[in-house]
């Protein structure tokens, strides 16, 4: 295909969707950071030197920041790359960064008739990498029709669920919602099944192979233990990205008048973790904070 792509944020997620899409379209990559612009070189994307270079000419910009603040800046700092865009180009924002950021950027993009796709994503790295990730998007019936090629590369199952930007970002918080309390949820069983003496990888077989097995269960438990242990598991999901979505989960809660103690309660957990130094660790290492072993 002859279309176009910049992907802005080659981080954990941005890189693997970047060098899955290469394989398909004609992509250009940049991020702040020389490590990562050096590692994509190596998965076989082109890189340039800014963003605006990277955005020029481009038919889709794909985004993959951390938050709502670093959104503003990619799109209308001063290395913006807003005024770069053709009329007609679209942004597909891939990064989890609440209803009300993304709807009130929809607005101020629709000015210059730019399109917006909300489309956050799930799955992890390896997903990312395979173009089989979990798409929900927002998206006006015309953006949504221009964007439906490159969606469908990236996502394994993709569900439109809503024709104004904002839905993707509120489908989005729901699933955090679970994610983050299953995660927690995940590292008081086995801080409980070590405190009583089991064998927490004998522990983690049986759940996973009864009702109260999960997705994230099966994929941070090995991690939680290992954190339980007293190593340093593999980063694959930093603990202080739940301290944002979890964030994103309860404020919404609170706009749309519902009481979410659970997900409160898992909220804190990260934070106290991020407040003790860990919001670069794996999420996983939560155990840590919920029974800190010794």
């Amino acid at each position: 295909m002859s279309k176009r792509i910049a992907v802005l944020g080659l981080g954990a997620m941005g890189l693997p969707m970047a060098s899955h899409l290469a394989k398909t379209f004609e992509v250009t990559g940049f991020d702040p950071f020389e490590e990562r612009r050096t590692l994509a070189t190596e998965h076989g994307v082109a890189v340039a030197d800014s963003a605006p270079v990277a955005a020029s000419g481009a038919d889709f910009v794909l985004i993959a920041v951390r938050n709502a603040a670093q959104l503003e800046e990619v799109l209308h700092g001063p290395s913006g790359v807003v005024p770069v865009l053709e009329p007609g180009a679209a942004i597909i924002l891939t990064s989890t960064v609440g209803a009300e950021a993304v709807e009130a950027e929809a607005a101020r993009l629709a000015e210059t008739d730019i399109g917006l796709v909300d489309a956050p994503v799930s799955g992890g790295p390896v997903r990312a990498g395979e173009g089989d990730l979990l798409v929900t998007c927002g998206a006006t019936p015309e953006v949504w029709e221009v964007a439906r090629p490159v969606l469908d590369e990236m996502a394994g199952t993709l569900v439109l669920v809503g024709d104004a930007p904002g839905k993707g970002q509120s489908m989005k918080t729901v699933n955090q919602l679970l994610c983050g309390v299953h995660i927690a949820a995940a590292g008081e069983a086995l801080a409980l099944a070590g405190k009583l003496g089991l064998d927490q990888r004998m522990v983690l077989d049986a759940l996973m192979a009864g009702a109260a097995q999960s997705f994230m269960l099966g994929n941070r438990g090995p991690r939680a233990i290992e954190a339980w242990e007293g190593a340093d598991p593999e980063v694959c999901s930093r603990l202080d990205i739940f301290v944002k979505d979890m964030g994103i989960v309860t404020s919404a809660a609170k706009r749309a008048g519902i009481a979410v103690p659970v997900a409160a309660a898992a909220e804190q957990l990260y934070i106290l973790g991020n407040a003790q130094g860990r919001g670069a660790e794996d999420d996983s290492t939560l155990i840590r904070i919920i029974a800190p072993h010794s």
